[in-house]
């Protein structure tokens, strides 16, 4: 016999009860989850590391389901160190309601913060060796600098669909555990126009175990970089000698 949500068919149940039976059964089968794979390339870039070093890392590619409810997505926290007067990772990419942590493994004081796009915050002058965490509430791009060294900056991306990944060196990125169904798929690279990523949103839909992508081609043409200001929207003052010691204003 078969048991089914307290109900037992026979083995000798007439052919149309075990129709149902089988039926049922397939019903309630869990999804299961697909793999979405796929490479990315970028077209006219500027970029020493791009022209030199062809590092195709930091582009952001997510689905937002069109059919399909999301999963609950547990409270994540990841980190965003900060050493060698870098953020590493220089791209992040998270879902709302993730706290991301900003250790400071530098000998050196540093001060992250963002002022504009996304979500604003200013975590203070922090020392080496000390940790500040931000939650991020809302979806957006959010823009990453240091207050003290101008040259840091890095992009996290707070996305409202769990279905995400990053580009790795060579431009290939992996998102996993994706339920079959249709979704949009959009990109986010920070050397991009809106205008060029806006192009490259498409319908992909999802079945079977595996789903390869075409080559997502993006074009940094148009690109203009414009020089970030501190969190008080003024430039920023001459380097601070990092061997010496800091201005008695910064300890």
């Amino acid at each position: 016999m078969i048991w089914l949500s307290g109900t037992y068919f026979s083995l000798t149940a007439p052919k149309a009860l075990w129709l149902v039976a089988l039926s049922l059964l397939i019903g309630a089968a869990p999804c299961r989850a697909v793999s979405v794979t796929g490479s990315v390339q970028l077209v006219g870039s500027e970029d020493a590391s791009v022209r030199k070093h062809h590092d195709l890392s930091g582009v952001v590619v997510w689905l937002a389901p069109i059919d399909v409810v999301p999963q609950p997505v547990a409270a994540t926290r990841v980190r965003m160190i900060q050493k060698n007067k870098r953020f590493e990772p220089h791209v992040l990419a998270i879902t709302v309601g993730t706290t991301v942590d900003f250790p400071n493994f530098d000998p050196i004081f540093h001060s992250a913060f963002s002022n504009f796009s996304g979500q604003i915050f200013d975590v203070g002058l922090y020392p080496p060796g000390s940790n500040r965490s931000i939650y991020f509430r809302k979806p957006g791009v959010v823009r990453v600098f240091c207050n003290i060294h101008p040259t840091m900056s890095a992009i996290i991306a707070v996305l409202d669909s769990p279905y995400l990944s990053v580009s790795d060196k060579h431009g290939k990125f992996v998102i996993p555990n994706v339920p079959p169904g249709s979704y949009h798929l959009h990109v986010i690279h920070e050397r991009a126009t809106p205008e060029t990523l806006n192009k490259l949103t498409r319908t992909v839909n999802v079945s079977g175990s595996t789903v390869d992508l075409p080559l997502i081609s993006v074009s940094e043409s148009g690109y203009l970089p414009v020089p970030h200001k501190n969190k008080y929207g003024l430039e920023y003052p001459p380097a601070v000698d990092d061997v010496t010691g800091y201005p008695a204003q910064l300890q």
